[in-house]
């Protein structure tokens, strides 16, 4: 197989485009959309910017982190900085954990680490050893979402930059329409708005699909976990995953599709629904659209 583009070996076939890549031009590809999502999620300011990159040591927040420093490292006006939540996991996070540090040090981006031992006095392990009949991703969610807001605003950053890829992206957008949930669509992330106690979260992969992830990974050595968290067999997730692979396999190119829908429609989305009222937690004083946050709920 030779590259459409320059007539090298080709590594990749990019079957929604019809495109056969070599990794020179892989890499190109991918940061190039990448390019195009900076641009449009993120409104560089006259006083600086301040990017704190959610990294566990997998796959696609590594690529995040890297591809940010390559594309705005050079950059005055950008600082970027990274953070690790240790769950608490047992055999799952240490692999990770190193390698998120590892990278960091390779980048020379300060790197902090954050544990829901230290935050929430628990770890994952004893909340599910506590709540066997729950689904471990309900507790956790709300839990890591928590900590990353906390850390970017200890930061003191402007916006959380997350490593989520185009097939992560299609399955929430078809979870949330499976659910009906109209609100949660409307506020899915990148966030163009801000709101007092949020910092604005974004996805400068979501264009990037899970197997080119994987290649602009290893093509720029990049060392990653590739470990699943015990408890995501639990996950609801899992059939949504399943869905996009079918649409794919199928009609390739479906996730650009689902993600290209949801673009079109979120500006009336967002119109039409009414902005959540953001109360404080009457336990631990964080935003929650109720009297108390999911995460002391789960506490």
């Amino acid at each position: 197989m030779k590259c459409s583009r320059c007539g090298q070996e080709a590594v990749y076939e990019a079957k929604y485009s019809g495109e056969m890549l070599c990794g020179g031009h892989l890499i190109e590809s991918v940061e190039r959309r990448i390019k195009k999502e900076i641009r449009e999620q993120i409104d560089f300011l006259p006083g600086g910017t301040r990017i704190a990159v959610a990294i566990s040591g997998g796959k696609d927040s590594s690529a995040t982190l890297y591809s940010l420093k390559k594309i705005l490292g050079n950059r005055r006006d950008v600082s970027l900085s990274a953070f690790t939540i240790d769950e608490g996991i047992s055999g799952y996070r240490d692999t990770g954990l190193e390698n998120a540090k590892s990278l960091c040090h390779e980048l020379e981006v300060p790197h902090f680490v954050l544990s829901f031992t230290d935050s929430f006095g628990t770890t994952m392990d004893e909340v599910v050893r506590e709540n066997g009949d729950i689904i471990p991703c309900s507790r956790c969610g709300p839990m890591r979402r928590q900590l990353m807001n906390l850390q970017g605003r200890n930061l003191d950053a402007d916006y959380v930059a997350l490593g989520i890829n185009l097939d992560d992206y299609a399955q929430s957008i078809l979870m949330n329409v499976a659910r009906g949930d109209v609100d949660r669509m409307a506020r899915i992330a990148p966030h163009h708005r801000e709101k007092e106690g949020l910092v604005r979260r974004i996805l400068p992969l979501r264009r990037i699909p899970e197997k080119e992830v994987v290649l602009y990974s290893i093509l720029n050595g990049i060392k990653f976990d590739s470990s699943w968290c015990p408890y995501y067999s639990k996950a609801q997730r899992n059939t949504f995953r399943d869905i996009v692979e079918t649409l794919e396999e199928r009609t390739p190119g479906a996730s650009f599709s689902i993600l290209n829908f949801l673009d079109g429609i979120r500006p009336s989305l967002e119109q039409a629904v009414s902005e959540a009222i953001l109360n404080r937690c009457r336990i631990c004083g964080q935003p929650t659209s109720r009297e108390i946050c999911a995460t002391c709920a789960t506490l």
